[in-house]
């Protein structure tokens, strides 16, 4: 998968993040969510609106569907800026260096924060070509039709998160995660 490429994401206005966050509020009812209801969710006049979902989806942050209706879906690396944002706004995060590990579901960054502690950051990344049975393997599916694998990646991430909360305050020897739940974090 490469490195996180988290370039952009210093030069995303407040604008770009609320209509971003808009995205992933339509994608809770909608599989692809209108242009127009974006810009009602986000509160961005309609033109403004379609130049930043644009914008977002040159750098692949959304992309634009148009098969079976007209509209935007949120991409895994936008989901991840969203996560990697809300971090930054609680002083969490600072800085992003190198991979450190590779699996079939996630892929694992070593992180810091302000004063220079480094962290793992665990990204979920289920719906890899490695690891498409999940949908008959894993209980948290519950043999639903049809369901996107950036919400597989987060309800796989809260099921981890809820076993290493009790590991930890069984106070087993634990590193410190903080699980992307590629859009929202979840911190032990």
């Amino acid at each position: 998968m490469g490195k996180l490429n988290v370039t952009l994401l210093r030069y995303l206005s407040r604008e770009d993040f609320r209509v971003l966050t808009a995205v992933e509020m339509g994608m809770k009812n909608h599989e692809v969510v209108p242009g127009s209801l974006i810009s009602s969710i986000a509160g961005v006049k309609p033109g403004e609106c379609l130049k930043i979902l644009r914008n977002l989806a040159k750098h692949r942050l959304v992309c634009y569907e148009h098969k079976k209706s007209c509209g935007y879906r949120l991409t895994f690396l936008g989901y991840d800026y969203l996560a990697l944002k809300a971090l930054a706004n609680r002083d969490v995060l600072y800085s992003i260096g190198s991979m450190i590990g590779v699996g079939k579901e996630s892929d694992v960054y070593v992180v810091a924060n302000a004063s220079g502690k480094l962290f793992a950051l665990k990204v979920h990344r289920l719906g890899r070509t490695s690891f498409r049975k999940l949908k008959e393997k894993r209980d948290y599916h519950r043999h639903r039709h049809a369901t996107s694998w950036i919400y597989l990646s987060r309800l796989a991430a809260m099921k981890e998160f809820a076993y290493m909360k009790v590991g930890f305050h069984l106070s087993v020897s634990l590193v410190l995660y903080f699980l992307l739940l590629s859009a929202r974090i979840l911190a032990l």
